[in-house]
């Protein structure tokens, strides 16, 4: 098991069981000795559709229970409602969930009664696993007190208060369902604007969908559903409902970055937060001041309490994914939205939908008056961690060595090393190598000053990953 840029992630086969028992007895252990719970204390639950997330569930139900605590049951929903009602109880939580990544993997997100944890907390948990791994752990599965109709009724309230009555009217709107923990309710509020819903492509099987890097097998289905339906939009989200995929009239799908815009104009944010993989153009589009982060919710959080610490107000963060967290309360349509600081793709969903509709105009043309840079962003699957390292260390070690693979290419400007390694080339466009914090995968980002061109830097960024990993074998 290991921590990567939101959450606990590993094999499900691995955490099935006596691992899922060992880490949520580890996070009972540092709630307690860090003051923010004490016994008895309720500790919320929730999953997504995974076929492995019932049983982790209820083993961290049952070892929760042991550990001292009262764990509810918040069944199937998404990781923004779980982290709400848990902010509302002032009760910790966990949301069982591999979010994106294959059904054969898994994770666990913990929330302390305040908000996500942070990086020390992950280290403390961590640490109380290691104290105890080799020790008997009870693994038996457990039920709960169920509340997952009161978690879900507070979220849906929420975002049933965000934009003014039937605002979206007229609009037609596809939802694409797949396995989403968001597909039911995504559909009950849009209906709840007055938009009319046309529910798409509904599994029981979990799909794997990526709003970062969305597969040409998915961008294939939504260029068909979008003519066929006459829809003037396609929305959706990952696994856990906290990352929101947005398509236009066309089927083609927006960038998570630009949506994460959308919704801090929409807000009128004061201060923005955002990972540096996010589009170079974002400090240009807005009259916000932005602070770019590392990569992975964490991050955002520490740069929107940073802020609060500073004594700004209307502070939102997003990231390239597009899950929208808001880090302080804004008014909006005259109307009060208390903080959410996790990842939210509603909020986002709602406020691109909502500018279109204001606009009168297609999606495709509201997203083009932005007019951001080209961004492009794919990754490798099951691409071991240890090539990706080897790969990292290597281009790190000198500025010749990263000349030289970026060669075949373009020549070096410059570089930054926040998170990964973000390199602006000799003709000004950018390319942007990451390991994935939390999964066998090797990330690519790009920027350039047309699709057309974002695209070709993006295979050869990913060619010239998969040469140095096969001259390595």
């Amino acid at each position: 098991m290991k921590f990567g840029t939101s959450g606990l992630r590993g094999l499900s086969v691995d955490l099935v069981g006596r691992a899922s028992a060992l880490y949520a007895t580890a996070f009972a252990h540092h709630l307690l000795k860090s003051g923010h719970a004490k016994p008895g204390d309720l500790v919320l639950v929730g999953r997504d559709f995974r076929e492995s997330s019932p049983a982790i569930s209820a083993t961290c139900i049952g070892a929760l229970k042991r550990a001292g605590m009262t764990p509810i049951d918040c069944g199937a929903l998404p990781t923004p409602a779980l982290a709400l009602y848990g902010l509302q109880l002032k009760a910790a939580s966990l949301m069982i969930t591999g979010s994106h990544i294959p059904a054969d993997r898994n994770g666990i997100k913990f929330y302390r009664p305040d908000g996500e944890i942070d990086k020390q907390d992950e280290m403390a948990i961590s640490a109380e696993a290691s104290a105890i791994v080799d020790t008997l752990i009870d693994e038996t599965p457990d039920s709960a007190e169920n509340r997952a109709a009161q978690t879900e009724a507070l979220f849906v309230e929420r975002n049933k208060s965000l934009l003014p009555a039937d605002s979206l009217a007229g609009l037609t709107i596809g939802v694409y369902q797949h396995s989403t923990v968001a597909r039911d309710l995504f559909a009950d509020v849009l209906s709840h604007y007055g938009a009319r819903v046309v529910p798409l492509g509904r599994s029981e099987d979990f799909i794997p969908v990526d709003t970062e890097a969305v597969s040409a097998e998915t961008i294939n289905l939504m260029k068909g559903w979008a003519p066929e339906h006459r829809l003037d939009a396609i929305v959706s989200a990952d696994g856990d409902g906290d990352r929101p995929l947005v398509a236009d009239e066309t089927g083609e799908p927006l960038r998570g970055d630009l949506l994460g815009l959308i919704a801090a104009n929409f807000l009128g944010a004061a201060v923005v937060v955002t990972p540096v993989t996010s589009n170079s153009g974002i400090e240009a589009a807005g009259s916000y001041a932005v602070t770019r982060t590392r990569v992975g919710s964490p991050y955002v959080i520490a740069g929107m309490d940073e802020a609060i610490a500073a004594g700004k107000t209307n502070i939102m963060g997003f990231e390239a994914n597009g899950g929208t967290l808001t880090g302080s309360r804004f008014t909006v349509e005259g109307e009060a939205l208390d903080a959410l600081p996790t990842r939210d793709s509603f909020l986002p969903i709602l406020a691109t939908l909502y500018a279109a509709a204001r606009a009168k105009k297609p999606l495709s043309s509201v997203a083009g008056s932005y007019r951001l840079p080209f961004a492009a962003a794919d990754r490798l699957e099951n691409f071991p961690v240890e090539t990706s390292a080897a790969l990292m260390t290597y281009l790190r070690a000198s500025d010749a060595n990263l000349a030289a693979f970026l060669a075949p290419i373009a020549g070096v400007a410059s570089k930054s090393d926040i998170d990964g390694l973000r390199v602006t080339l000799a003709d000004g466009r950018i390319i942007h190598f990451r390991p994935s914090g939390n999964a066998p995968e090797m990330r690519c980002y790009v920027e350039a000053s047309s699709e057309s061109e974002a695209k070709t830097l993006l295979e050869q960024g990913l060619d010239l990953i998969r040469a140095w990993a096969a001259a390595k074998v």
